[in-house]
């Protein structure tokens, strides 16, 4: 078996001088061909995929504001052109091609390289430059198939307010959130959903956490976490605007820590999952960081080295996490 990838560029969902732009995979798609992973097709998600996670009005709005050519849809400012809401439907159906082809043993991983991106998308709006959930389509689909329990593990800069309000009151969807505190969308406070103590778990950083925090992270929330729920695949929303560069946000990760980042989740899967993990991709807004990024996924994923050589780590002093992750691991009665 080997690791399959989608790639769902939508170069025609793009709006004015926005940062979530086509140009976002420009420098990705020349190093697909070198990366020891095979494409797959993506296809269009169904109405009944897309509905598992999102109410049927949503859907219908989307459509019918799509036909109506570009405009804002909200303050992020999320957009839609023309083709967005099918632009939108390959990008989920990228993510479910992907976990489907996991779930067949047709691939032992797979990366899901689509936008528009997903984790803001909640069950009843668009947002966040988000229309439809992919991850969380994505893990109703395995879900749908007969897993039993999945994990999303979310690293990308912003809080995926999205993916906890899909997976608010679902037992079997477990969801961890890395992201920037006090930015947008201004929610994933670490004692939101009380209900879901032990599967809900928000990991609210300060600024200039990089790579050392996430190591902590890694060690002292996502092992036990996962080792607690014990779910049967990992889902990854890989967010590459965690990056200390990035133009939007103020994390302290490197090219180095997104690779180590993803090699630490990929033997969590080999352990607790038979090796069933999917990364989607979520934001990510300095170019080079999201072609950086890919690779230091496939890299993992492929148990390779990074292709492309990044001398960028952090200049910036990390804060001291110790007693934010304590209060964590202690809300989580994670040993």
């Amino acid at each position: 078996m080997t690791t399959v990838y989608t790639f769902v560029p939508s170069r025609s969902h793009q709006f004015p001088e926005h940062p979530e732009r086509p140009a976002r995979l420009d420098a990705v798609e020349p190093q697909l061909g070198l990366c020891d992973a095979e494409k797959i097709e993506s296809k269009r998600a169904t109405q009944e995929q897309v509905a598992r996670v999102h109410a049927p009005k949503l859907i219908q709005t989307i459509a019918e504001v799509c036909k109506r050519g570009a405009s804002v849809i909200d303050s992020a400012p999320t957009y839609v052109a023309a083709t967005s809401y099918d632009d939108a439907l390959l990008a989920a159906g990228g993510a479910i091609q992907c976990t489907q082809a996991v779930l067949n043993g047709e691939a032992i991983n797979a990366f899901a390289i689509v936008r528009p991106p997903g984790h803001h998308a909640e069950p009843q709006r668009a947002m966040g430059f988000c229309l439809f959930n992919n991850v969380a389509i994505a893990v109703q689909e395995a879900l749908a198939n007969g897993l039993e329990r999945a994990l999303v593990i979310d690293y990308d800069a912003h809080h995926g307010n999205g993916t906890q309000q899909a997976c608010l009151h679902d037992e079997r969807f477990g969801f961890i959130s890395t992201h920037q505190w006090g930015i947008y969308p201004g929610t994933g406070w670490m004692n939101d959903a009380p209900h879901a103590t032990g599967r809900l778990v928000n990991v609210p950083l300060h600024s200039r956490a990089g790579d050392k925090t996430f190591s902590r992270i890694h060690a002292e929330i996502f092992e036990p976490l996962a080792r607690k729920f014990k779910p049967q695949m990992l889902f990854i929303s890989a967010g590459f605007d965690a990056h200390w560069t990035d133009p939007l946000t103020k994390l302290g990760v490197s090219t180095q820590g997104f690779y180590a980042i993803s090699q630490r989740l990929v033997a969590l899967a080999e352990e607790l999952c038979g090796g069933r993990i999917v990364f989607v991709l979520e934001g990510g807004y300095d170019l080079q960081n999201v072609a950086h990024g890919v690779d230091a996924v496939f890299g993992a994923l492929t148990h390779s080295p990074l292709k492309f050589e990044a001398r960028d780590l952090s200049p910036h002093p990390e804060p001291d996490c110790s007693a934010w992750l304590g209060e964590i691991r202690a809300l989580h009665q994670l040993a």
